[in-house]
């Protein structure tokens, strides 16, 4: 992957669809149905889009970011880098600039999910200062 480009942290722009898809078809290899890349983006553009993030290299989208503000809880969802861009800071740099975004809203605290078997995502979210919390994640279908 070529290093002549900065990265840059930015909203997620229309442009940025396919490339969003293919960079989460590359990570999530194993996400169900209800995961799908095109839902996923078309739901969050209807809610908080400016919290839908994308790590850039000139025109490679290597990383991608959603966040959420409910009124009492941040979320960060979906937090993917491309292999090749691994080890330079952009998960980083996109959970910085999702926290700043939530904080800018009132947030008072994010909270995320890592599969228990999901090791070293547990292991970079405790580097960057998150800690488990004694909790059973629920959920349903709808």
């Amino acid at each position: 992957m070529s290093q002549t480009h900065e990265l840059v942290i930015r909203p997620f722009d229309n442009s940025d669809r396919q490339r969003v898809v293919d960079l989460w078809n590359v990570v999530f290899t194993d996400e169900p149905p209800w995961n799908d890349p095109e839902q996923l983006i078309a739901r969050k553009l209807t809610v908080q889009p400016e919290l839908f993030l994308v790590g850039a290299l000139g025109d490679r989208i290597v990383g991608a970011l959603m966040a959420g503000f409910d009124g009492v809880r941040g979320w960060i969802h979906h937090l993917a880098v491309h292999p090749e861009a691994r080890g330079r800071g952009v998960a980083t740099k996109l959970v910085r600039a999702a926290e700043s975004g939530l904080a800018t809203m009132g947030c008072p605290k994010v909270n995320l999910q890592v599969r228990e078997t999901n090791r070293e995502v547990l292991a970079f979210y405790h580097a960057l200062g998150y800690s488990t919390e004694a909790r059973e994640s629920l959920g349903r279908r709808l």
